[in-house]
């Protein structure tokens, strides 16, 4: 299975006995005193794609405890919580949300993390699937739990003291998610304004088409990152969601050392240590 899966390939294949489809979206808005995160599972309930389960980025598939928003559990526990979504060794896992593929990429870079590699993105999302008057439906009948072996790969998830030894290394690739305004430090949402020094902005929500929803072809993405596709990459955005999504492109495109830093700027801003600047 492809990476990036088409409509029409996961339709054709709706009802395949070892086939998961989960619906991963979260909604963001901003609120007095900065982001209101909001489980998509009421979106779900309302029509979804038909067999299509719900991982829930805002409760089961976190670290409940972390004052960080979507922290990373412990790998066994993410296991877990997949396998109760039917997911097991010989599954094949298509994601999608309703909210510009990053929700889902989150989940496909967790999966990723803990040794799962058959694991797909619907190309445009709900909206493309939608789009095309495909199948919707509130039904849903609860899947047999699954079993999944981990195999965790410890660096593809990087922390704070990567990332600041990566601002002096000269050969890691800091890449900013988040948008130009943010990246600039025009708009201030986290607490600091700006970028952590040294990064490059591919912000996530540019590395898709604005009417489809899809992905842009690779010809077009592959420019926005670095020439060297065996550098070291470590994505950052607000909390670890943009990012995933610009490491699921990096990774499509063939770049062999790709990491987010899933803390990202909901912790580095906290840490007045932390350097942050306008520049570049």
């Amino acid at each position: 299975m492809e990476q990036l899966v088409s409509t029409q390939w996961l339709q054709d294949e709706l009802g395949s006995p070892d086939l998961v489809v989960l619906d991963c979206t979260v909604f963001l808005r901003m609120g007095d005193n900065g982001f209101i995160s909001e489980s998509g599972r009421q979106n779900w309930a309302d029509g979804h794609i038909p067999g299509a389960g719900f991982a829930d980025l805002n409760e089961d598939l976190v670290d409940a405890s972390s004052r960080l928003r979507y922290a990373l559990p412990a790998a066994r526990e993410f296991a877990d919580a997949m396998q109760r979504l039917g997911v097991s060794d010989d599954s094949r896992v298509v994601l999608y949300d309703d909210n510009r593929a990053m929700w889902a990429a989150r989940v496909w870079w967790m999966l990723r993390w803990i040794g799962f590699d058959n694991a797909a993105l619907l190309d445009g999302g709900l909206q493309a699937w939608k789009a095309e008057s495909r199948p919707v439906t509130t039904a849903f009948d609860a899947p047999a739990e699954g079993t999944l072996t981990v195999h965790e790969r410890p660096q593809i998830i990087a922390d704070k003291a990567d990332v600041l030894a990566a601002i002096d290394d000269g050969s890691t690739c800091l890449i900013d998610a988040l948008s130009p305004a943010s990246f600039s430090g025009e708009v201030n949402a986290y607490g600091r304004p700006g970028h952590i020094p040294g990064a490059s902005n591919a912000s996530a929500t540019a590395l898709l088409d604005d009417e489809t929803g899809c992905y842009l072809p690779a010809a077009e993405l592959r420019p926005r990152f670095p020439d060297d596709q065996s550098a070291r990459i470590v994505n950052y955005c607000g909390g670890g969601i943009a990012a995933s999504s610009a490491a699921f492109v990096q990774t499509m495109l063939g770049f062999h050392d790709v990491a987010v830093y899933t803390a990202s700027l909901q912790e580095w801003v906290g840490d007045a240590d932390a350097p942050m600047t306008v520049e570049g």
